[in-house]
């Protein structure tokens, strides 16, 4: 018999919130959850909690242990330097794509993003979310779909180490000049030049990631 609506609407609530919970760390790496408290803080019953805990262990959000108990995962300094090698890689190809792709009108709405960018640079959230819409519009222009459907899957697996890439004004302000040089040589049409600047901005977002996460006292393996 398939589930009910308000069963799917609860697992959803629950998927959801304990999901931004982990990615925003208010869930710390190496937290153990416990579903009795975890269901009575939510307002909801067992099943849902255990429908969304599922979902998210299939995701590697959170890990199953061999005793039964569920842990958020640790910041692994080994995946952490995988992810971000993965997403230099896809990110390089959709950089060269979209130099081919990009009409005038994209040139334009990239541009207006790194205006806002600018202007939000001294704001890390602000400035997190306009950075991530120029790499969204530009993963948009490749129109490469695969490149685009990967890149969604590690960047959601990313999403725990962001916050470390732009914790300071002067790593917030050399990704913007980073985003600059990869819109002029998008607009000017260089696909060697583009696809460079994006593989050495990813990873020296990961360089950034690993130095702030190592000096926080955030758990890191």
């Amino acid at each position: 018999m398939p589930d009910s609506p308000a069963r799917n609407t609860g697992a959803h609530f629950v998927y959801a919130e304990l999901k931004r919970k982990i990615l925003a760390l208010e869930l710390k790496p190496g937290e153990r959850l416990y579903e009795p408290a975890m269901a009575s803080a939510l307002q909801v019953s067992r099943t849902p909690l255990r429908e969304a805990i599922r979902r998210l262990i299939s995701e590697n959000l959170l890990e199953q242990q061999p005793t039964g108990g569920v842990l958020v995962p640790v910041l692994d300094a080994a995946t952490i330097s995988e992810l971000y090698e993965v997403r230099a890689a896809i990110e390089s190809l959709m950089a060269r794509n979209a130099c081919i792709n990009a009409t005038a009108a994209d040139i334009e709405a990239l541009r207006t993003i790194l205006a806002r960018n600018a202007a939000l640079v001294e704001f890390a959230d602000d400035a997190m979310q306009q950075g991530m819409a120029l790499h969204a519009k530009i993963a948009a222009v490749a129109g490469n779909s695969w490149a685009r459907r990967f890149h969604g899957q590690v960047s959601s697996q990313m999403e725990r180490y962001r916050h470390f890439t732009n914790s300071t004004l002067g790593r917030r302000e050399q990704a913007l000049a980073q985003h600059r040089t990869l819109v002029d040589a998008v607009a000017a049409g260089n696909p060697d030049q583009a696809a460079k600047i994006a593989f050495e901005h990813v990873m020296g977002a990961r360089d950034a990631a690993l130095k702030a996460i190592s000096g926080s006292g955030v758990g890191i393996s």
